[in-house]
């Protein structure tokens, strides 16, 4: 296993739409494994597939207390099929990082995916499970959580992130 790159906001390439995946391969498998150790690594409950520079429709999540064992999931070629409710969450992510905003989501949602056997699955989630599936799905479209933040919020967030990487 191997630890990924996260890209950092503003990188055009968080901008591009992730491709199905038509095969669950030892790439694939390689890829999450390479995933989930670079998520444990960076203290998130998420990583998307395009956040590491894979414009695949995958994204990994690892909900869980801190004195409860790894629950990681695998969604591959996910599709929200259903919304129900709104719900505000303070999110954070890994490409955005020390950036911590809130955001309105649905909060329960009707998914369908693949795991890892090719299986496809239709689920339901609520609360932070639901929010962290929206964040990370929102990635495979090219979106970042601060895109739903005014744009002087974006500017603000921008301009701090830029300071943090380049101080003086």
């Amino acid at each position: 296993m191997a630890l990924l790159k996260i890209l950092q906001y503003p990188d055009p390439r968080l901008r591009l739409k992730a491709q199905a995946i038509e095969e669950i391969n030892d790439e694939i498998k390689t890829l999450v494994a390479n995933m989930a150790e670079t998520m444990y690594h960076s203290n998130g409950i998420g990583l998307a597939a395009t956040q590491v520079d894979v414009q695949k429709r995958l994204f990994i999540t690892d909900i869980r207390q801190d004195n409860e064992p790894s629950n990681l999931c695998v969604f591959i070629n996910l599709e929200i099929i259903e919304r129900f409710g709104e719900i505000v969450g303070t999110e954070g992510c890994l490409s955005v990082p020390g950036v911590y905003e809130e955001v309105y989501r649905s909060e329960k949602i009707i998914v369908r995916y693949q795991d890892m056997t090719g299986s496809t699955i239709e689920s339901e989630f609520e609360g932070l499970p639901a929010i962290c599936i929206q964040h990370e799905n929102d990635h495979l479209e090219g979106k970042v959580f601060i895109d739903y933040l005014s744009n002087s919020e974006q500017e603000f967030i921008k301009k701090k992130l830029k300071e943090i990487s380049h101080p003086n």
